[in-house]
């Protein structure tokens, strides 16, 4: 079995243990998932040389069922657990704010065992009937099962991004190939993805056909023809590729990487300047003379534009800034000196403050912050504040310790309902910063949210407002507020805003990171890393800040370490 099927069956037999109401496994099991989730090595080769209890959050008993699963395909636990329960009732947990409590509830009252059931039940106004239970509880349910309903079978960018990574190195080793990128919006780093789509430059487009259909990967090839494939992976994921010959190679990356708009718009610009553009090149109208091909940036410098970075080609201005010369200068993945937003062991996290904190050396950062939840946050396992205390203690002896990285000490704490944060000013003192989050009550009205988000910002030690919608991707809508005022606030309380780099979040997106820089307000990207291998999730934080026109100026993490200190001081 793979890693990724034994994670998910761990994940499953969690969803069941909290829907028996058990407690502390749930966390064990997700815990153990995720590192298996994040492994680069397979299971099955990592057990011949180690040890599975190695594995961060994988203890004796856990491991015995990994070795189950990896022995037989099967894990009678997993059955044994679900024997008396309908096997549907976890589709219930995917909808938006129903947790296995609430599942079990509309179960053993309702019978609601499916996703069909649910809709019924909350149609007929049966829900509202419920002790606990009302009209807004049943809306919310309808509008959380309207969301899945509206999944389209997209993928997070996190998702797409190292399948076709994976994909594009391969063909290009196995073919040997000097041209061959990503495409489509994945190229342009939008945050959910259909098909993965490549781009391959070569006089040999069989022999690209050949190495792209053997990829171990390949469940099924769906077409073959002599200039482009399709195939289905065995995870589901559809790729297609399209192959060139390499003088055609840039005027086909440019076809296939911007919008439909954006490309409508050059070829508007290529008419009226007596050109065609299509994906073969640029062409003089009278003549068919070739004018640009092998180069998508010969394309753009003969339409009188500068070259534009591919997450900007979205028709939002970019065709216009170019022509004028005021294409922003875009943050770089090698401008970030650190990351504000991890968790460790002590919270809801499957690394120790050490182990980040190599990681974060290893990246070159100057700096990481560590962030681990705060006291009311149950559910991740918050510090009160004598554990908080402990932590940062721990905190300053690793910093010391580890050379070469500064250990900031932070905290995410709780916004409460009323907009104070979750803990005392004179602790709150006692962090290098402090990230406010909203992790409860998102069915508030937007005017009570709005106020809720200004409160905590007028609070002097709020440095950054984390996720500030709240959303996730193909989950949960964002919450109601108004955005232009909660800007107005970050801006004239010296806050920022954070861009957490999660694929399943990427909150703020690009739209509203557009509008923060407008506004003068600074963007924090923070990877809410719970373990070593998420520091990497920083990749999407700096692509959807790109796509936002963002710049090193506009990003708090592209400050050195002295820089940052001395403005967390001021």
């Amino acid at each position: 079995m793979r890693n990724s099927e034994i994670a998910t069956i761990l994940y499953e037999v969690a969803d069941l243990l909290e829907l028996k109401g058990i407690a502390f496994k749930p966390n064990a099991y997700r815990k153990a998932a995720r590192s298996i989730e994040e492994m680069k090595q397979d299971l099955e080769e990592y057990r011949r040389t180690a040890n599975l209890q190695d594995i961060p959050g994988v203890g004796e008993a856990i491991a015995k069922k990994v070795e189950e699963l990896l022995d037989t395909g099967r894990l009678r636990y997993l059955d044994e657990l679900m024997e008396d329960l309908p096997t549907g009732l976890l589709q219930l947990m995917d909808v938006p704010d129903i947790g296995p409590k609430t599942a079990m509830h509309l179960y053993k009252e309702l019978r609601v065992t499916n996703l069909d059931e649910l809709k019924a039940a909350a149609a007929s106004h049966q829900i509202r009937e419920l002790k606990g239970f009302g009209p807004k509880s049943e809306e919310r349910i309808l509008q959380g099962i309207a969301v899945l309903e509206r999944r389209s079978g997209r993928m997070l960018l996190g998702q797409a991004h190292p399948i076709a990574e994976r994909l594009r190195s391969y063909v290009k080793e196995g073919a040997g190939l000097r041209l061959i990128s990503l495409g489509g919006s994945l190229r342009r780093m939008k945050e959910t993805i259909g098909d993965i789509d490549l781009l391959a430059g070569s006089e040999s487009p069989d022999v690209v056909m050949d190495v792209f259909s053997s990829y171990p990967d390949v469940e099924e090839v769906l077409e073959r023809g002599p200039t482009k494939s399709v195939v289905r992976l065995k995870d589901g994921t559809q790729v297609d590729l399209r192959v060139v010959r390499e003088r055609e190679y840039g005027a086909a990356l440019q076809y296939f990487t911007g919008n439909k708009e954006h490309n409508v718009v050059l070829r508007s610009l290529a008419s009226d300047k007596g050109m065609k553009l299509n994906e073969y090149g640029l062409f003089r109208k009278e003549t068919n003379e070739v004018v640009a091909s092998e180069r998508e940036e010969d394309i753009y410098h003969a339409l009188g534009l500068e070259m534009m970075p591919p997450e900007l080609r979205e028709n939002r201005g970019e065709i216009e800034a170019s022509r004028k010369g005021l294409l922003p200068e875009l943050v770089e993945l090698s401008d970030i000196k650190g990351d504000f937003h991890a968790h460790t062991l002590a919270s809801d996290g499957s690394a120790t403050i050490e182990e980040m904190a190599f990681a974060a050396k290893r990246k070159g950062y100057e700096y990481l912050g560590i962030t681990d939840h705060s006291q009311s946050l149950k559910v991740a396992n918050g510090l009160s504040i004598e554990r908080l205390r402990g932590n940062m203690d721990i905190a300053r002896s690793i910093s010391e310790r580890v050379e070469g990285v500064k250990v900031l000490i932070g905290a995410e704490v709780e916004i409460l309902g009323d907009g104070k944060l979750d803990y005392p000013d004179d602790v709150l003192e006692e962090l290098d910063y402090v990230i406010g989050a909203v992790h409860t009550k998102f069915s508030m009205s937007e005017g009570e949210m709005t106020d809720r988000l200004l409160t905590a910002l007028s609070n002097e030690h709020l440095t950054i407002l984390a996720h500030p919608t709240g959303r996730v991707l193909e989950q949960r809508e964002p919450y109601a507020f108004d955005m232009e005022k909660v800007l107005r606030a970050a801006r004239d309380n010296d806050a920022c805003l954070e861009l957490n780099a999660r694929p399943e979040r990427l909150d703020l997106g690009d739209l509203n990171c557009m509008r923060a820089r407008e506004m003068g307000v600074r963007m924090a990207i923070g990877t809410d890393a719970h373990s070593v291998p998420q520091l990497d999730y920083m990749l999407y934080g700096v692509a959807t800040a790109r796509r936002g026109w963002l710049g090193a100026k506009d990003v708090l993490n592209c400050l050195s370490l002295a820089d940052l200190v001395d403005l967390l001081r001021r």
